[in-house]
């Protein structure tokens, strides 16, 4: 385990500290399958989460529930944190996660959707195929995660997110910083956000690591919920990035 907690993750609920203290449990005793994670249990959970995320998004997006959207973003947030604080708790907050993050998803679809015809089919679509071919690169051993590579993209998630910071500050001080606006089409903007699409995409190739360290490692079951949440979390990320992304693709037209 020591060789995994040596490693960095752009997915703040996947970093080198999400399974300190896991590794005793290996050395207290023969650990028994039924209680430890295992990369089937993770992938039939982050399925469950997946298709609880879709259902109340094409509900929130097919009847569009106005002021839902926020509701449904405030409730994802604090089951966001409850999670990523309370990991035990996770086969509870992440279904709740998923749900929510469905009902805000859907509500944003919506708007792009009555600007830009064709966005959403299109951005749900590259998110698919960005997921599947990742995994797919990861599991043939074509993308490896090494060090150089974490840190990497360590760095430039963490300069992406004081990015986004301070420009949910400049909303309070009446400022919008450039290049946020899913209109402005300029050559600059697309290349900024195409830029944090690509390292969005590569954080499944970390999520996909610190999954395979884990289970490998004798995680408690209860990971896997947690392993499926941080999944989550990094495809939503991808999926309002590519939205955004194609947005002002088609701002340009």
């Amino acid at each position: 385990m020591a060789r995994h907690l040596s490693f960095r993750s752009g997915n703040p609920t996947l970093n080198k500290n999400t399974f300190s203290g896991m590794s005793a449990t290996r050395s207290r005793g023969p650990i028994i399958k039924d209680n430890v994670m295992t990369i089937e249990g993770t992938v039939n959970k982050t399925a469950l989460s997946l298709l609880l995320l879709m259902s109340s998004g094409y509900y929130a997006y097919s009847s569009f529930m106005g002021s839902y959207i926020w509701v449904g973003f405030i409730l994802g947030l604090v089951a966001f944190f409850i999670t990523f604080f309370k990991k035990e708790l996770s086969p509870i907050t992440t279904p709740i996660y998923s749900l929510c993050q469905g009902v805000f998803l859907g509500g944003i679809s919506f708007m792009y959707a009555q600007q830009f015809e064709g966005i959403v089919f299109n951005a749900v679509c590259l998110t698919a195929f960005i997921l599947l071919s990742l995994l797919f690169a990861y599991k043939s051993r074509i993308i490896k995660a090494t060090d150089n590579l974490k840190l990497g993209i360590f760095a430039a998630t963490g300069g992406i997110g004081l990015f986004y910071l301070i420009g949910i500050i400049g909303l309070f001080f009446g400022f919008e910083v450039p290049f946020l606006s899913p209109t402005d089409g300029s050559i600059t903007s697309i290349l900024i956000t195409l830029f944090i699409v690509v390292i969005a995409s590569l954080n499944l190739v970390l999520d996909f690591d610190f999954i395979e360290e884990a289970s490998e490692n004798g995680a408690p079951k209860y990971m896997e919920w947690y392993a499926a949440f941080g999944l989550m979390v990094t495809l939503v990320w991808l999926y309002l990035e590519i939205l955004r992304l194609l947005a002002k693709i088609n701002s340009r037209d």
